[in-house]
Order: C-alpha cells, then sequence, then structure tokens
C-alpha cells in the first residue's frame, strides 16, 4: 500500500507520494500543471522525483572527491551512467503536514560509492500562486560531502500536442553533449540554434534532453512559461540556487507514449559535475543547503 499525501489550496491540489517525495499530481481547477502517473505502482522516467544527491547522470558512475576515487552503481545501463542520486527508491518520512503544506525527510545513508550521510528535507507549499518546494540538505557526517539536486516534473500546457506548445526560456546558452550518452561535450551559446527560447515560440519537432545555463534572474527568480495555443499554461520558477536547468521534450520510440510532457528540471550543477565540479557543492560537516522552486498555472 503506498502512502501519499493530497494538498488542497486556492483551486490548485497536489498528490505528493512517499516514495521519493515524488509530486504524482499537480491540477488548477482540475487541469494538469504535470504529467501524473498511477498510485501504487512504478514511478515512470523518474516523474516528480526530488534527484539527490545528484541531478542527471555521472559518466561510469565513476568520480573522485578530495583525491579518493569512487565507483557508484550504474543504473542507467544503456548509458552506463549513475542517473539521479540515491534518494529516489527512497521512502520519505512524514514531518508535519496541514491541508495546504507538507514536509517529508530521509537520509542518504553511506552506501557503495557515497559514503558520506546527507539529511534531505523536502517542504511543499500550496497557495493561490501555485506549489512552492523546498529541499534542504545537511551533511549528517563528519566528513566533507559533494552534492547536487534538483527536481523532475513534466509540466503540460494543455490539450495541445507538445509540438504546438510555446516555450519562453530565460537561457543564453547550452550544454552541448554526446548523443549516446549524453554527457558533456562543451558550452555552447544558444543565438541562432534551435534551442533559443529567450523569445518565447512553438516548441516545434525540436528534440531537447540538454541542460542550459547564463540563467537571467528577475529579483533573484527564473522563470519558465510554456504556454497551450488553445490558452491555458503553466509556468516554473526558481532561485539563484539553481543556475542550470534541463529541460527534456520526452520523446520516445513507438510504440511509446512520446513527447507526453515537458521535463523541467532546474539543477545545482550541470551532468556529471562530480567529475567536471562545475557548481558542485561542497557540504562541510554540520552544513546546510536550500534551493527552491514553484510550479502554477497560467
Amino acid at each position: 500500500m503506498s502512502t501519499e499525501f493530497t494538498l488542497t489550496a486556492g483551486g490548485y491540489t497536489a498528490v505528493v507520494a512517499a516514495r521519493a517525495a515524488a509530486l504524482r499530481v499537480l491540477q488548477f481547477e482540475g487541469r494538469d500543471l504535470v504529467v501524473p502517473f498511477p498510485e501504487g505502482g512504478p514511478i515512470p522516467d523518474y516523474r516528480g522525483i526530488i534527484a539527490a544527491p545528484w541531478p542527471n547522470r555521472i559518466a561510469d558512475g565513476k568520480y573522485t572527491f578530495d583525491d579518493v576515487a569512487y565507483q557508484l552503481p550504474v543504473n542507467e545501463t544503456e548509458r552506463e551512467t549513475a542517473l539521479h542520486g540515491l534518494a529516489f527508491p527512497l521512502d520519505w518520512t512524514l514531518k508535519e503536514s496541514d491541508a495546504a503544506s507538507l514536509t517529508l525527510t530521509c537520509t542518504v545513508d553511506p552506501t557503495e560509492g557515497y559514503p558520506f550521510a546527507v539529511e534531505l528535507l523536502a517542504r511543499y507549499v500550496l497557495d493561490g500562486s501555485g506549489l512552492h518546494t523546498t529541499v534542504t540538505a545537511r551533511n549528517a557526517a563528519d566528513v566533507a560531502a559533494p552534492y547536487g539536486a534538483c527536481p523532475h516534473p513534466y509540466l503540460v500546457a494543455g490539450s495541445s500536442p507538445l509540438d504546438e506548445w510555446i516555450l519562453e526560456v530565460p537561457a543564453g546558452a547550452y550544454l552541448e553533449v554526446t548523443p549516446d550518452r549524453l554527457l558533456p561535450v562543451s558550452l555552447q551559446p544558444v543565438d541562432g540554434h534551435a534551442f533559443d527560447f529567450r523569445s518565447a515560440r512553438p516548441v516545434g519537432s525540436t528534440e531537447i534532453d540538454h541542460a542550459f545555463t547564463e540563467i537571467t534572474y528577475d529579483a533573484g527568480l527564473a522563470r519558465l512559461s510554456l504556454r497551450d495555443p488553445a490558452g491555458t499554461g503553466v509556468g516554473m520558477s526558481w532561485d539563484v540556487s539553481c543556475p542550470w536547468l534541463q529541460i527534456h521534450t520526452a520523446d520516445k520510440p513507438a510504440p511509446l507514449p512520446n513527447r507526453l510532457g515537458l521535463a523541467v528540471e532546474p539543477m545545482t550543477c550541470p551532468p556529471d559535475a562530480y567529475n567536471s565540479g562545475t557548481d558542485l557543492i561542497r557540504l562541510e560537516p554540520g552544513e546546510t543547503h536550500t534551493a527552491s522552486w514553484s510550479i502554477y498555472a497560467l
């Protein structure tokens, strides 16, 4: 029997599963803002999870931290990477809740390839302006630990096909990746590229599974908008703790369901940051790190 929690406020309804602290449902006035998944079963495509203590993938599951080499389990076997951290399969524990808010916790205990201890706290607050999430990590060990995090929602603008949705992304550069393993190659400007969505325009047939950066913040927040030409839409904002943004058009080969939603993942660091060191968070013993984001109807 799965455990989940339902929040309601201001026309919004959110359902959060204990497994992975995953956002299973988010609706505004009955309209889906994220791609949902069935209660009680597996979580497909990491929908709605909190990815920690790293977002995205680590090449070969190998990295070196403080001059010690580590080998993580490879869970993305087709690309030979360690994907989306260690908190995903865990059942998070309820700390507190009411009709419109929820706090869940879990601890990533020392394990193969990650001999550190990080306590995670995810707080969801629903109000008339949407669903607001804050994830706080605390190093519970006596040695420094590498850390990164991101959410993994698939946004839904409306009933039209994804190709027709109108996307605006405040990012000036994207991370070129290898086509087979999606591992970083080099940072490229979006100028003149199919990934330039700084001005709102339809997604079209463009396939995206890339990280973006050089993000523009206004009063400490970056804002992405995704609109259906029929008039509905969904937005996501995040704070400066996430200088990277993964976007994925959820492309699947037939007969799998294709392009069901747009994955929008504000990240504290880019793919393979455990190896590049780019924006990798070093959590000293007892130190905390907080990242926040919101999803709302347009």
